[in-house]
């Protein structure tokens, strides 16, 4: 690594540390030549490979904007779209390719999503799939309904702190007192 201040060809690195949880590492490094001390991040640039064949660098934050539209009108705050966004590099940065499709980035968004919100999910599900009628919706629909309990479960706004309940009873019980 060339030093920043004199142009030295060589530096030793003093310390190394992980940051932004794993995904890059910092390294503190002096010149032998010139004594100065710099420091310097290492990532590895993870890019998406869209329908056209052009590359671009992942973004947490277009991953957000798409999702945000999908999450309008709903109970859903930006720390939920920043976890989501942030499972959703895992997954990508776990298929150990540094450049993946476009497509693959879709469908790692959907399970998060899906687990977030129903009614999200299906606003984005219709678009990223192509929904062309109210079968596909209902298909989606039914596919939702298929999941196992434990797998449906919400965070209930009325209820204490940390406390889920089925998304199931929660539709019931508001049908019953309505």
């Amino acid at each position: 690594m060339h030093c920043p201040f004199c142009r030295h060809g060589d530096s030793r690195v003093i310390d190394s540390r992980e940051v932004e949880d794993g995904q890059a590492i910092r390294r503190r490094r002096s010149c032998p030549a010139c004594g100065r001390r710099f420091t310097t991040v290492e990532e590895l640039v993870l890019a998406v490979v869209k329908r056209s064949g052009v590359t671009e660098p992942f973004s947490r934050d277009k991953i957000i904007r798409g999702v945000c539209r999908a999450c309008q009108g709903r109970p859903v705050d930006e720390d939920a779209l920043r976890q989501l966004a942030h499972r959703v590099e895992e997954v990508i940065r776990s298929m150990g390719s540094a450049e993946v499709p476009s497509q693959e980035v879709g469908l790692a968004i959907l399970g998060p999503l899906r687990d977030l919100d129903e009614v999200a999910y299906l606003r984005f599900a219709s678009v990223y799939r192509s929904f062309s009628s109210i079968e596909d919706f209902e298909k989606e629909i039914r596919s939702l309904r298929n999941l196992p309990c434990h797998d449906r479960t919400t965070k209930d706004p009325t209820a204490p702190a940390g406390e889920t309940r089925s998304r199931e009873y929660a539709h019931r019980t508001e049908r019953d007192e309505g």
